[in-house]
């Protein structure tokens, strides 16, 4: 795939702006030449008092050679040109013209390479899309499949505790739906922002139970949904102050702290623990939020791809027991999720494990 650097590349402005071989230039020279091989060819005629119509067929001769490679020098670009053009139409957006020229044509081949690149990239971004809306959808129906069919076994009886779980995982399930369908808007600017007052504590406590709970409901189903299902693992919940408030989009941030949280468990040791962080932040209503786990980290050379989509790391054993390397999307979605709030998101120091920290602006007049 193309890295997007020839999309970001200004137009060419070779030798100050003026193109030494212009597609005039070359055809302004080819009708003075001629005009030149004409000359000296009637000129040696009257000296040499050669007949003028074998003169006249050598000066035609001549001209049509010369005007045959200039032609060629045209043409065979074009059906370069041509021939790419036809692959992008079909879907193939890995070919490019070769950019070797300082004419029109050279201005022509890199236009129709930065479309390439553009269409590629659009195209990447559909895939990626789709990878986006199954990565998520998966945690919900993974959770309320296994109620479901432990009361369908007998496991568990059809109280109304059972019900409400399975009720939760519905409506979450619609609010991802929702949710989702907003990537789309994204590239827009109209993606909707839901912002209110919320307590931090209780607020957070719930993500980390529900976490619990889909990971308890997922560890009796193969469901290969790249969600981990590890309950070895103690999720700890640290509050200061515990009537700390923020200001932010409740459901945008779940996805935050859920896709972190989910991260973290995966990379921890067997029995290890991860702790979740709140803090005031440096404007009223902002929050800082920190995930902290007990893996291995990762090396500082990667710290700038953690958030890049696909990307699954780097380390030797990047994954505790029993948890699937996952799709690489949980970081990615938590970014986009931190930027559509105004906020900053990526890895910090840390003495041990990973260190990933989260910073939301707040109130909007308090950001400005």
């Amino acid at each position: 795939m193309s890295d997007g650097s020839a999309a970001r590349r200004g137009p060419r402005e070779p030798w100050g702006g003026v193109r030494p071989f212009s597609i005039k230039t070359k055809l302004g020279a080819l009708v003075v030449i001629s005009v030149l091989i004409t000359t000296g060819l009637s000129m040696i005629a009257v000296q040499t008092k050669t007949e003028l119509r074998f003169i006249t067929v050598f000066s035609m001769i001549a001209t049509l050679l010369i005007t045959q490679f200039v032609a060629h020098s045209l043409t065979a670009p074009l059906d370069e040109m041509n021939t790419v053009a036809r692959s992008i139409s079909h879907g193939d957006y890995s070919r490019r013209v070769r950019e070797n020229r300082r004419d029109e044509l050279g201005d022509l081949a890199e236009t129709i390479n930065v479309m390439a690149d553009e269409l590629e990239a659009q195209d990447q971004q559909r895939k990626e899309l789709v990878a986006n809306v199954s990565h998520e959808l998966r945690t919900p129906i993974a959770g309320l499949r296994a109620v479901l069919e432990n009361i369908v076994d007998g496991v568990t009886e059809a109280d109304p505790e059972t019900m409400r779980t399975a009720l939760k995982q519905t409506e979450r399930l619609g609010r991802l739906v929702e949710t989702l369908m907003d990537l789309s808007r994204l590239d827009n600017g109209v993606v909707p922002l839901k912002k209110r007052r919320f307590e931090v504590w209780p607020y957070l406590s719930g993500v980390l139970k529900e976490a619990n709970m889909v990971a308890s409901t997922r560890a009796g189903i193969a469901s290969g949904s790249g969600g981990h299902t590890r309950t070895d693992v103690h999720l700890h919940l640290d509050v200061s102050p515990p009537e700390l408030t923020a200001h932010a989009d409740p459901e945008r941030i779940h996805q935050v702290v859920a896709n972190l949280i989910d991260n973290a468990v995966k990379h921890s040791p067997a029995h290890g623990r991860v702790t979740v962080k709140a803090r005031r932040g440096q404007w009223p209503e902002s929050l800082e939020l920190e995930v902290l786990d007990e893996g291995p980290g990762i090396p500082k050379s990667e710290w700038h791809r953690v958030f890049e989509r696909f990307n699954r790391g780097a380390v030797s054993a990047p994954h505790g027991p029993g948890s699937d390397g996952g799709t690489g999307l949980g970081l990615a979605i938590a970014r986009w999720a931190v930027d559509l709030h105004g906020g900053r998101i990526g890895v910090a120091e840390s003495e041990r494990g990973c260190r990933i920290l989260v910073t939301l602006p707040g109130l909007p007049s308090a950001s400005s």
